[in-house]
């Protein structure tokens, strides 16, 4: 059932976040018989999920840096973990529904090294992908991209090598919003049009959420899963400060485009590995004449609710440049823009918060949507006392500042990627300048990071923003000292 008037209202569990992930929580426990509601704004003006292109992939999201931590690698387990578990998730939900059309708009995933990134980027990345696959045993196939009959780039901005990764899919994340929350209240689930204010506690136990419409909301439970907003509702629980890392946004701005149907489109994913602090560039197919264009990556201390002009006109130039020229001739459908919620550490908050009756499930940056049926089971398990399948410890939310890379490793990763973005752009500098522009930059950011803090180096996109942002730099520098004297 629904409800347009929540005052007074009781629950076992609330689970506040109406994006992906807060619905398959939310469903997940309906199933199991327990009295859930899940509580968002309709329109969802601050979620990553209904801007996201929604790639099932694990592999295709592997960088250097990521295996090259343990923390990093963990996470890179999970993801593969999770990839097995969609086939059976989507076919739950078409029975749970009787919506049997599949949620599944691309066939695998075709992974390009083109002749636009960074070697200490693109490269270094397409080589960790590769080498991952191998490890995991996972099938790949080289191809030659010359044979992909769509891809039609400007010739500067060729592919040099390319591979096909058959088991990254991707699901129409729209449709499979919709999907969730017809099974969430099929299965007896709540929803609730509202946005929280403020965590209602008793003593050293939370008992609700105050809406900003004056109500309150009672439950035996809660569970922030409202991606960066989660961080609003935090920071009314003056006993939680410091104790969890603070969350803020990977502003991301993304496509949707109506492209001649007449003209036979990819039926893959396409993408660049992850470069320049983003997400690599990524078409996919979405059917009925439409593509998914995506997408941008801007850390920000607040979501966004509005694409910037910056953001849009940028990645449509690297759309046009890098995958196909005419695709000027396309109409625009849609410009969005989601908000990937990001821990000032970069690594997921999951698990118990610190106080009864108080769970996360956020932090998950650009993993979110795919790591969801493996989350919503755990979390599920571990509200309800069952036993659990994942471990997950360097993951729960109470914690110190994860330092995954020493200093040096932050800063020259900041100086490669700022440096990467510069390329992207195609700008035009005198040949020596980009050597010059390099040892001043990483002489900026090393005196930066030593002034910022003594002991911990926020991840590099996060450390770059500060540098920008003085009002940022200073949360990052109250969070460090918060966290000190929390643990």
């Amino acid at each position: 059932m629904t409800s347009d008037n929540p005052a007074g209202r009781t629950f076992e569990v609330l689970v506040v976040g109406n994006g992906v992930l807060g619905l398959s929580l939310g469903l997940t426990l309906a199933r199991r018989g327990t009295k859930v509601a899940v509580l968002g704004r309709t329109d969802r003006p601050w979620a990553a999920s209904t801007a996201a292109g929604a790639m099932l992939g694990t592999f295709g999201e592997v960088t250097s840096t990521l295996i090259a931590s343990e923390q990093g690698r963990a996470k890179l387990d999970l993801g593969v973990q999770a990839t097995r578990l969609w086939d059976d998730w989507l076919d739950q939900l078409a029975e749970d529904t009787g919506e049997h059309d599949d949620l599944r708009c691309a066939d695998g995933t075709v992974m390009l090294l083109n002749s636009v990134g960074v070697p200490g980027i693109d490269s270094a990345n397409y080589a960790a992908i590769r080498k991952t696959l191998d490890e995991y045993k996972e099938p790949y196939e080289d191809i030659d991209p010359a044979e992909l009959g769509w891809l039609d780039p400007d010739p500067l901005a060729r592919p040099l090598m390319g591979m096909f990764i058959p088991g990254e899919h991707a699901v129409d994340s729209g449709r499979l919003l919709a999907r969730l929350q017809s099974a969430l209240l099929k299965a007896g689930g709540t929803l609730l049009d509202g946005f929280g204010e403020s965590l209602v506690t008793e003593g050293e136990r939370i008992t609700g959420v105050r809406l900003t419409s004056g109500d309150t909301l009672t439950a035996g439970q809660v569970v922030l899963a409202a991606g960066a907003a989660s961080q609003t509702l935090l920071d009314t629980v003056p006993a939680l400060t410091g104790s969890i890392p603070r969350l803020c946004a990977g502003v991301g701005v993304s496509v949707v485009a109506r492209v001649d149907p007449a003209v036979p489109g990819p039926t893959s994913v396409l993408r660049t590995p992850n470069r320049a602090f983003a997400c690599g560039l990524h078409l996919v197919p979405r059917g009925h004449g439409h593509v998914y264009l995506g997408a941008t990556n801007a850390i920000e201390p607040e979501p966004a609710d509005v694409p910037s002009i910056r953001d849009a006109t940028f990645l449509l130039g690297c759309a046009l440049r890098q995958l196909r020229r005419d695709l000027d001739t396309a109409g625009i459908e849609k410009i969005q823009v989601g908000n990937r919620p990001v821990a000032f550490d970069g690594f997921p908050l999951v698990g118990d918060a610190g106080l009864d009756g108080l769970w996360m499930m956020t932090g998950t940056y650009r993993d979110g949507l795919h790591l969801s049926p493996l989350l919503a089971d755990e979390m599920a398990r571990r509200i309800l006392g069952d036993d659990t399948r994942h471990d997950l410890s360097v993951f729960q939310p109470v914690r110190r500042p994860t330092q995954a890379h020493s200093r040096t490793d932050v800063v020259e990763t900041a100086v490669t990627h700022l440096l990467a973005t510069g390329y992207e752009d195609e700008w035009k500098i005198p040949n020596a300048w980009p050597a010059v522009i390099e040892a001043q930059l990483r002489a900026g950011f090393t005196k930066f990071a030593d002034a910022l803090d003594d002991e911990f180096t926020p991840p590099a996109e996060i450390l770059a923003k500060a540098q920008m942002n003085p009002a940022f730099a200073q949360q990052v520098r109250e969070y460090y000292a918060a966290s000190r004297a929390a643990h």
